[in-house]
């Protein structure tokens, strides 16, 4: 069940380390899902920086931030202002252009904080990219869970196992995090056609293969898969329907190379507004960040 294994990608943003997991050159995307970064866990000390990224923008996708561990403050230029903490879901759609930064609160700087989870990028399906840019927060509630058996599953975003997540998704996904036992075993459910399951700490065996912590296993279509914790471990299952191929750009994401010069056009002018809370600096559109051709 198992069509291809990939190891995640370290690297250091400047004393905060991610991994870079999607896009990969052999396999783009998983459904819907066209990026995907592990951060951390870094743990800074009490008076270190933190995370500080400064406003930035994008087009074509919505994007989630999902911590195990920690805090960040989110600014955009929709005028919000909130905090992103553990299981719970900022969900922010850029549509046709959003800018928003994320720091680290000057309390939590000076008291030191650990930093852990996941950020993803969802693509927007053709006919909404263009829809306005909105916010929305969910607390726990909101994210439907349940314990039993050594297996722990919080539902971040779209259905499985027969609940639906109160988080609006722009089109049928998946988005769960797993926490296993050593020696039990989850299943990966069926009623998606392309599904993933990342491996954030410790390592579980599917088909008699073992993922280790930082791989990816993509999965064939079909039925339930068999996920057995080696260890105790931490699991993200991600998947959902394809929305198409799609040319990702720095932090654009669009089915288009126009869409992609438009946007780049739009930043590099001036023409998309910084957070009114975060307004003093931006990240200048870069010469060149690697452009990924479209997925296939």
């Amino acid at each position: 069940m198992i069509e291809l294994i990939i190891d995640s990608k370290r690297k250091d943003l400047g004393g905060f380390e991610v991994g870079r997991i999607l896009p990969f050159a052999k396999h783009r995307m998983v459904g819907p899902f066209a990026f995907l970064d592990h951060m951390g866990p870094a743990h800074f000390q009490p008076g270190a920086e933190g995370l500080n990224v400064r406003p930035h923008p994008h087009i074509g996708l919505s994007t989630v931030t999902y911590l195990f561990e920690g805090r960040i403050r989110h600014f955009d230029n929709l005028g919000n202002d909130a905090p992103i903490l553990p299981a719970e879901v900022n969900w922010m759609t850029a549509g046709r252009g959003i800018v928003h930064s994320e720091r680290t609160d000057a309390d939590v700087r000076a008291a030191g904080i650990t930093m852990h989870g996941m950020q993803a990028w969802v693509a927007l399906p053709v006919e909404n990219e263009d829809d306005a840019p909105s916010f929305a927060h969910h607390g726990d509630d909101d994210l439907p869970s349940d314990s039993h058996g050594g297996v722990t599953t919080r539902l971040i975003a779209g259905n499985a196992f027969g609940v639906t997540a109160k988080v609006k998704t722009p089109s049928p996904l998946l988005y769960v995090h797993w926490e296993l036992d050593a020696g039990v075993t989850g299943g990966a459910p069926a009623d998606h056609p392309e599904r993933a399951a990342y491996v954030a700490r410790g390592s579980v065996e599917i088909d008699g293969i073992t993922i280790h912590q930082g791989q990816i296993a993509v999965l064939k279509t079909g039925g339930t898969v068999a996920v057995k914790a080696i260890e105790p471990s931490t699991v993200m299952l991600l998947g959902g329907e394809s929305v198409g191929p799609r040319i990702l750009w720095w932090n654009f994401v669009a089915s288009s190379q126009d869409r992609i010069e438009a946007a780049k056009a739009d930043w590099k002018a001036g023409r998309m507004a910084l957070p009114p809370a975060d307004h003093h600096e931006f990240i200048p559109l870069p010469d060149d960040p690697l452009p990924i051709a479209p997925s296939a």
